[in-house]
C-alpha cells in the first residue's frame, strides 16, 4: 500500500526525518548537548538534583526526562535524582491560583530549588513567562541554569548557563528534536554514573 502523495503524515515524516538531519549536522547544538550532559553528571554525582519545567508539550516532555532519570534510560542502576514540577496538580493549581500562572514553577523552584541544582527549562518559544520566571528565580538560589527552546527563543539566553538551541522554528519539530537530544543525553548521563559504581 502506497501513501497518497498530499498525505499529511507523510510530510510531515519527510519534514521530520530534515529537522532531524539538521540537528545532527548542528555542531553548535551538539556541543551544548555535551556540555549539558556533563552539567548535569557534575551535579547529580555532587548529591544534587534536577528539574525539569516546560508548559503544554514540553511539560510532557519534562516529565519524560525526568522518568529516565530516576527510573532508567536502558540500564540497571541506581536511581538519580530528578523532579518534573509540572506533575503536582495541587501545587500547580494554588501556586496559579495564589499568585499567577507566571509563577506556577518559580514559586516551586524557590521551595524545592538549592544552590548546585540544576533547572532545566524547555520552552520552544524560549518567550513563555512562567518558564523566565522559574530560570530567574532559580539564577537567583543558586541553581545551574540549563535551556532548550527553537531557533526564535534566544530571549532565554541571557538566563541560561548553557542554552540548546533547536535548529527549527515550528513547534512540534522543535519538541521532536529536543526529545531526541534529551534522549542523548540521557545515555550519557546513565554511562558516566555507571562507569563510577564500577
Amino acid at each position: 500500500m502506497t501513501h497518497a502523495p498530499d498525505s499529511l503524515i507523510a510530510t510531515h515524516l519527510a519534514r521530520s526525518r530534515a529537522a532531524m538531519e539538521r540537528a545532527a549536522g548542528d555542531a553548535a547544538m551538539l556541543a551544548s548537548a555535551e556540555r549539558i550532559a556533563a552539567t548535569i553528571i557534575a551535579a547529580l554525582r555532587g548529591g544534587h538534583k534536577l528539574l525539569i519545567v516546560g508548559n503544554g508539550g514540553s511539560a510532557a516532555d519534562a516529565q519524560h526526562i525526568a522518568a529516565e532519570i530516576v527510573g532508567r534510560y536502558k540500564q540497571e542502576r541506581p536511581a538519580y535524582a530528578a523532579i518534573a514540577l509540572t506533575t503536582d496538580t495541587s501545587a500547580l493549581t494554588a501556586i496559579g491560583n495564589d499568585y499567577g500562572f507566571d509563577q506556577i514553577f518559580a514559586r516551586q523552584v524557590e521551595g524545592l530549588g538549592a544552590r548546585d541544582d540544576v533547572l532545566l527549562a524547555i520552552s520552544t518559544s524560549g518567550r513563555s513567562p512562567s518558564i523566565l520566571n522559574a530560570l530567574r528565580k532559580a539564577r537567583e538560589r543558586g541553581l545551574v541554569t540549563i535551556g532548550f527552546t527553537g531557533a526564535r527563543g534566544l530571549a532565554m539566553a541571557e538566563l541560561c548557563d548553557e542554552l540548546l538551541v533547536a535548529p527549527s522554528d515550528d513547534t512540534p519539530l522543535i519538541q521532536q528534536i529536543h526529545l531526541a537530544t534529551a534522549h542523548g543525553i540521557c545515555e550519557t548521563i546513565e554511562a558516566a554514573l555507571m562507569r563510577d559504581e564500577s
